[in-house]
C-alpha cells in the first residue's frame, strides 16, 4: 500500500511537493502518535521493557523513516522555491534524528525536543507552502 498519494498534475513544482509533504507528515504523525502517547507522563523515562514501547517504536520508526526518504525527494523537486525546499530538508534531517534518539532508547526529554523541532520545521513548510500556492510573498 502506497502512503503516499500523487499529488497534482505535472508541471506543478510547489503543488506536488507540497502534497507530497502533507501526506508524509500525515503518515509520520499517525504512525508515531502511539509511541507518544505510550512514552507520555514518565518524565525523562522511557519505559522501553513495555512491549507496547517496543511494538510503537518499531512502527514509529518505520514511519518517520519512510517520512523522511519521501521529504528529502518532495524538497529536491526541480523549480521548487528555498523556502519551501529547506524547511522540508530540515524536517527529514530532524525526523533521522527523532528515530535516531528512539533506536538508542532516547530519554522522554531528547524525545520531546526532537519532537518539538519536527513540529517547528512542518509549520515553517507548511507556512511557505500556504504562501507560495496563494500567490503571495512570504514576507
Amino acid at each position: 500500500v502506497d502512503e503516499f498519494a500523487p499529488g497534482p498534475a505535472p508541471g506543478d513544482p510547489v503543488g506536488d511537493a507540497c502534497n507530497r509533504f502533507a501526506a508524509a507528515l500525515s503518515h509520520a504523525a499517525a504512525e508515531y502518535e502511539e509511541f507518544a502517547y505510550a512514552t507520555a507522563g514518565g518524565g525523562n523515562f522511557v519505559n522501553y521493557s513495555d512491549p507496547n514501547v517496543e511494538r510503537y517504536k518499531l512502527v514509529g520508526r518505520a514511519a518517520l523513516r519512510e517520512s523522511a526518504a519521501e521529504t528529502l525527494d518532495a524538497s529536491r523537486t526541480s523549480g521548487l522555491p528555498p523556502d519551501i525546499a529547506d524547511p522540508m530538508r530540515d524536517w527529514s534531517l530532524h525526523a533521522t534524528k527523532l528515530l535516531l534518539i528512539m533506536s538508542v532508547r532516547g530519554g522522554g526529554d531528547s524525545l520531546n525536543n526532537a519532537a518539538n523541532q519536527l513540529n517547528s520545521d512542518a509549520e515553517r513548510a507548511q507556512l511557505a507552502c500556504a504562501v507560495n500556492l496563494s500567490g503571495g510573498a512570504a514576507g
